[in-house]
């Protein structure tokens, strides 16, 4: 009896002078910005939650955010980004001492440079 042999699939070939590139995503920043309304607790307890970060890199964040207005709080895809933010805006202040109820932490996305 004659040995089977199993049908090979050819190897797709590039073109001369084709190159194979890897198309990147450019990368977006996360930028948590400045308010005076939100407790300096409340914001490092979002940013701990939302991005896993320890209490002393939320405190560094919340800090810069404070002190320059604005903080890149995260840096990667657009869509991650897009969902960071939404996290981000499910989290909303009652403050204690009035009952008042501050919202979401005011945040957006854009390109990285």
């Amino acid at each position: 009896m004659p040995e089977r042999r199993e049908p090979r699939a050819s190897k797709p070939r590039a073109k001369p002078g084709e190159k194979t590139r890897t198309r990147r995503v450019p990368p977006y920043h996360v930028v948590l910005a400045n308010d005076d309304y939100h407790t300096r607790d409340f914001v490092t307890d979002v940013l701990r939650k939302v991005l896993g970060v320890p209490l002393e890199r939320a405190v560094q964040l919340m800090m810069e955010a404070d002190s320059s207005g604005r903080s890149v709080i995260w840096t990667g895809p657009k869509e991650v980004a897009e969902l960071k933010v939404e996290q981000v805006a499910t989290y909303h202040e009652v403050r204690a001492t009035d009952g008042a109820e501050l919202g979401p932490l005011t945040v957006s996305i854009e390109p990285a440079p």
